[in-house]
């Protein structure tokens, strides 16, 4: 099939991974999609558009090598890297740009690999074969072209029986038998004579092999594709049926045609896939079973609007009616298969939303960055369907998205009244100020905690909750093993090996309004840490799930180990709070000594300011915009009395992830741990 330009791609020298939503490659143009199914996965051999180079006519299309992708699941696609290229091909131009359509079979353990090009001598088009004893190669290009095969876009069946036959477009569409070797075309070449272009001298006759397939419809056809399903074989492909009279150009739909042979005759059936609604001027093809479902590969210009000469490869799912034929397959945004939620989701790539949602591209230059959503008004909302959470175990939820200041959206399940997921509330500011009433052009990476987690696979829906946000992508992450919960009954914990106590009752975080940490003056910390903000707060011994009222707020304590020497604030606030950024957190620990310890002394580091007190007595302040730096500050020298201590810390901070370590140390600095954590 013909092939598209495109801006040139620098070559992956390691396996990168695209993602799923249609079009489902990200990183360059892909079109031509030839999926196979090799040892459970499925591949994809596109032919792959790049911008001419300089003395090539820069309004054709251009194509100097192929890569090939692969996919367990068809939602996470891996790029195995160039596999061939116009240089390596003995018998073609290396400077032809003509590796277009091609196609892979494996037969007898062995992978062969067909593709056209510009042949060294002559005009036209040619078409080689490279093999290799793995899917993904490397490939090795035979020395000539095959004989009696003149055109592109080969298609090679390997029948029940074991016979191959390739099918290729030239002069119509043809077919033939393969030799054993699937090299050679079985049966004699016919000479035939090659019509004169004009201004050039006539071409001498050219050795054909094959048959016209018989039965399809008159119009420009190309790109054949076919394949068995049952006692059929379809033979499928793009076809131009619009009237092309008086300079009108219309644009290709993918056709078929079924039979009871593989060489025909056929019996023309109709359109797999009607004409692109935004008048992309081809389409090429493949279809395939993969886990018992058939699906439809196929190309558009999703990251080029403006030039149909570049195109992506896309996927739909396809259904057969009871007669063999095959249902119109609609394009769509989403795509197929189930993502994990812990994969970028790009909602944007929706299934069904309100009828006021528009999508457009994020970046008109640098297209591979996708789409965004735009939801208007309160009551938007945006379906994505089909996402897995079995693997979220305690997540939460990331989202790129801009909108205007205190604006609010919800991540729901299945409907735009579902239950409600997350939250994610657009509170920030930008340097100048609170952000226009229109869009912001600030892209936000936002994190909210989970509300609910739903049960295996479900629909996701994001509703509009205030003013218009423009949204990119969701992800769920789960998050590290920063804490584990202290059950009741809990046998008592020593400090670390390094003295760290790791044991807290840690309050939910208390909302202030600080938006920077230079106001952390003395003056500032000690009526901050001096109001009261529950009652009994330096004396309460709170209880694992205790509640504690503070101003409008119900908080709850919690009794956890830190999984690391520094107690990870900011991560409690993401699982436990409403607030994550501009805190104040409530630590309470109670120590056991089996005798007096005398001359020990407190050594902390917190990022945010803190407020330390030991048996009620503020023993240690930190004061300033401070980092998390091990023995940051160390209090004058204490005593920790034998049997019962109880040390208390409260830790303020505005925009920095809060977190603290904290440990007793001995008059030479070492670590003291001879004793217990309730």
């Amino acid at each position: 099939m013909r092939k598209t330009p495109l801006f040139n791609i620098v070559l992956c020298l390691t396996t990168t991974v695209a993602t799923a939503q249609n079009p489902i490659i990200r990183d360059q143009f892909t079109a031509d999609p030839t999926a196979r199914v090799f040892n459970n996965k499925v591949y994809l051999y596109p032919s792959h558009d790049i911008v001419p180079p300089e003395g090539q006519r820069q309004d054709w299309f251009c194509m100097a090598d192929y890569h090939v992708f692969s996919s367990e699941n068809l939602t996470e696609w891996t790029d195995h890297g160039m596999i061939l290229s116009q240089e390596q091909v003995p018998w073609g131009k290396a400077d032809g740009y003509s590796m277009w359509a091609p196609d892979c079979v494996e037969k007898n353990g062995k992978y062969y690999f067909y593709y056209p090009n510009a042949p060294k001598s002559g005009r036209g088009f040619a078409i080689g074969v490279a093999t290799a004893d793995h899917p993904e190669g490397p490939f090795t290009p035979e020395a000539e072209a095959i004989k009696g095969v003149s055109g592109i876009d080969p298609c090679v069946l390997i029948d029940n029986d074991g016979k191959a036959y390739i099918y290729w477009s030239g002069m119509g569409i043809r077919g033939a038998r393969l030799k054993d070797n699937m090299k050679e075309l079985e049966g004699r070449l016919q000479e035939v004579k090659m019509p004169r272009r004009e201004g050039q001298p006539d071409m001498p006759p050219m050795l054909v092999g094959g048959q016209q397939m018989e039965g399809l419809p008159d119009g420009f056809k190309e790109g054949p594709f076919v394949f068995r399903r049952g006692d059929w074989y379809y033979l499928t492909f793009p076809w131009v049926r619009g009237d092309t009279s008086n300079g009108k150009n219309p644009t290709e739909t993918l056709a078929y045609a079924m039979s009871k042979s593989p060489l025909g005759p056929w019996d023309f059936k109709g359109i797999i896939m009607a004409e692109h609604s935004n008048g992309c001027w081809t389409n090429h093809h493949s279809l395939v079973e993969f886990k018992g479902e058939w699906y439809l590969f196929y190309h558009h210009n999703d990251f080029s609007p403006r030039d149909d000469k570049r195109r992506s490869v896309c996927i739909e799912r396809v259904t057969f009616n009871a007669d063999g034929t095959i249902r119109e397959v609609k394009p769509t945004m989403r795509g197929v298969g189930v993502n994990k939620a812990t994969e970028k989701i790009e909602i944007d790539r929706y299934s069904v939303a309100s009828t006021d949602i528009t999508t457009q591209l994020i970046d008109t230059v640098n297209t591979f960055r996708s789409y965004q959503a735009s939801l208007p008004r309160k009551g938007s909302w945006i379906q994505y369907n089909d996402v897995d959470f079995s693997t979220i175990t305690d997540g939460y939820l990331v989202v790129c998205a801009k909108a205007n200041a205190n604006t609010e959206f919800f991540v729901r399940e299945k409907s735009a009244k579902g239950k409600v997921i997350a939250k994610v509330t657009m509170t920030v500011k930008s340097e100048n100020g609170p952000f226009r009433r229109d869009m912001s052009e600030q892209w936000l990476t936002l994190t909210a905690p989970l509300e609910y987690t739903p049960k295996g696979i479900t629909n996701l829906v994001v509703t509009c909750e205030g003013e218009g946000i423009c949204i990119d992508w969701v992800q769920f992450k789960n998050r590290p093993k920063y804490f584990t919960v202290v059950p009741a009954g809990a046998s008592p914990m020593r400090p670390d090996a390094l003295g760290f106590i790791r044991r807290w009752m840690l309050l939910e975080p208390i909302k202030q309004d600080i938006r920077s940490n230079v106001v952390f003056t003395n003056t500032w910390l000690g009526e901050a840490f001096s109001k009261t903000y529950f009652k009994d707060q330096l004396t309460l011994l709170p209880k694992e799930g205790q509640k504690t009222k503070v101003g409008s707020q119900t908080l709850k304590w919690h009794a956890l180990d830190s999984e690391n020497y520094n107690v990870k604030l900011f991560r409690f606030a993401e699982k436990y709070g409403q607030q994550t950024y501009g805190s104040l957190f409530w630590a309470v620990t109670v120590i056991d000594c089996p005798e007096d310890m005398p001359n020990v002394r407190l050594a902390v580091g917190s990022n945010g300011a803190s407020q330390w007190w030991l048996n009620g007595e503020k023993v240690l302040l930190l004061e300033g915009d401070r980092r998390m730096v091990e023995d940051d500050g160390v209090s004058p020298r204490l005593t920790l009395q034998k049997g019962r201590n109880v040390l208390r810390c409260a830790v303020i901070n505005g925009p920095g992830l809060s977190d603290f370590c904290v440990r007793f140390v001995d008059e030479k600095g070492n670590p003291v741990t001879n004793y217990t954590i309730q």
